[in-house]
C-alpha cells in the first residue's frame, strides 16, 4: 500500500507542476488518508489529526504530539514536524524553512485562521478537488473493498426486514442495524442510519426518533457500514403491513422503473448531468418531477458522498472505476415517500449493480 500511495503522491506532484505551485497543504482527514495512510479520521470536527505537506521533492507530515509514534509508520521521523501551541504559527515557521512560496491549499478544508496565518507569508493558490480527482477513479483494491462493504450491506439489509413489525420505534431499529454491521464485519457505520416512518419517510435524511411502526404505513431506510475504511450506502423503502397500498405501490414501482432506465443508459462516455436529467424527464413524464427534491446519486468510497455528485449541475462523464450510488425518489409531505438505492460499479461496457 505504501508504493500505492507513493505512487498517487507522485500523480499528484506533476499536476502541481502544471499548476506552478511548490507544495499543496492537505487538510482534508480523507485526502491526508488517501495520499499516507496516516488518520482517516480527525478526533473531532473542531480539532485535526494533522497536514500532509507534499512538495515536488518531498512529503511532510505536520501533526501534534498525540500521533509521533503512529505517524512513524508513514514517515521518517525527520519527515515530521510535531507542532504543540500557537499551531499556526509553528507551522508557518516550518514552512517557511522549506524554501516554498507558492503554496496550495484546500478552500473547502482549510479554515480562515489558518489561512489568515500562512497568507502573511506565502502566496496561497486554492487547489479545490485536486486530490478528489484523483480518487474519482478506484484501483482494483479499492474496487474489491467496496464491493465488499456493499455485501456487508446486503447482509444487514436481509437481517433487518426479517425483524420488522409493528410497535418498533425507528430509533429501534437504528440501533438494531448498528449492532448488525459490527456482527458483519464492520469497522463503524457510514454516517447515521436514516429510519423514517409513516408520513417522517417524506424527510430524505430524517434521524429515527421514537415514532412507533404500526400497519398500513411506509418505512424508509437509508444505512451504510465501512469495511477496512471504504463506505457503503443503500436506501429501500418497505411496506409495513401485509396488503400494500395502492398509491405506495404505484410510488415504488416509478421510482424503480426510473432506476433502472439510467442504470441501462449509463456507461462510460456519458454525460454525468444527463442521468440525472434522464431520471428527471421520467418523472415529468409521469407527472411527479416536483417530488424528486434531490439529486440522483454521488461517489463514494473512503466517505459516503464524494465527488462526483450526480445532478444537473454536474460536470465531465462517467469513466471506468467510478463507484457511485443511483438513488431515485418521491416525496409527499404528509404521506411519505419511497427511495431505492444502488451503489453501481462504472465498467468498460456499462456499470455493475453492487
Amino acid at each position: 500500500m505504501q508504493e500505492t500511495r507513493a505512487v498517487r503522491r507522485k500523480k499528484l506532484k506533476k499536476n502541481l507542476a502544471e499548476k506552478d505551485v511548490h507544495a499543496h497543504l492537505i487538510t482534508s482527514p480523507a485526502n491526508r488518508y488517501y495520499l499516507s495512510g496516516f488518520e482517516l479520521h480527525d478526533p473531532q470536527c473542531n480539532e485535526s489529526a494533522g497536514c500532509l505537506l507534499v512538495t515536488r521533492e518531498k512529503d511532510y507530515l505536520l501533526t501534534d504530539p498525540r500521533y509521533l509514534e503512529e505517524g512513524k509508520a508513514y514517515f521518517p521521523e525527520e519527515d515530521i514536524f510535531v507542532y504543540t501551541r500557537d499551531k499556526y504559527k509553528q507551522i508557518k515557521s516550518y514552512l517557511n524553512k522549506t524554501g516554498i512560496y507558492r503554496l496550495g491549499f484546500e478552500p473547502q478544508w482549510m479554515n480562515y485562521e489558518f489561512y489568515a496565518a500562512l497568507s502573511q507569508e506565502f502566496e496561497m493558490v486554492p487547489l479545490k478537488g485536486l486530490v478528489e480527482d484523483l480518487r474519482f477513479v478506484k484501483d482494483k483494491r479499492e474496487m474489491d473493498l467496496v464491493k465488499k462493504s456493499c455485501a456487508l450491506n446486503h447482509k444487514v439489509f436481509t437481517r433487518l426486514e426479517q425483524i420488522l413489525r409493528p410497535g418498533l420505534r425507528e430509533k429501534d431499529i437504528a440501533w438494531e442495524a448498528e449492532k448488525m454491521f459490527k456482527e458483519e464485519g464492520a469497522s463503524e457505520m457510514s454516517f447515521s442510519t436514516i429510519v423514517a416512518a409513516g408520513e417522517r419517510s417524506a424527510l430524505p435524511h430524517a434521524s429515527p426518533g421514537d415514532r412507533e411502526l404500526r400497519d398500513g404505513m411506509p418505512l424508509l431506510v437509508d444505512m451504510g457500514g465501512r469495511y477496512q475504511d471504504y463506505c457503503s450506502d443503500q436506501s429501500r423503502t418497505f411496506w409495513i403491513g401485509s396488503k400494500e397500498d395502492v398509491f405506495f405501490r404505484q410510488t415504488r414501482d416509478l421510482v424503480r422503473k426510473a432506476q433502472d432506465l439510467v442504470i441501462e443508459w449509463m456507461a462510460p462516455g456519458r454525460s454525468i448531468s444527463e442521468a440525472y436529467q434522464i431520471v428527471s424527464s421520467f418523472f415529468a413524464e409521469h407527472g411527479v418531477d416536483r417530488h424528486f427534491t434531490h439529486s440522483l446519486g454521488h461517489g463514494i468510497g473512503l466517505e459516503t458522498h464524494e465527488a462526483p455528485s450526480l445532478g444537473p449541475n454536474a460536470k465531465g462523464e462517467f469513466v471506468p472505476g467510478m463507484v457511485v450510488t443511483v438513488e431515485p425518489g418521491l416525496y409527499y409531505a404528509g404521506w411519505g415517500g419511497v427511495r431505492w438505492e444502488y451503489m453501481v460499479l462504472v465498467t468498460r461496457s456499462g456499470v455493475e449493480i453492487l
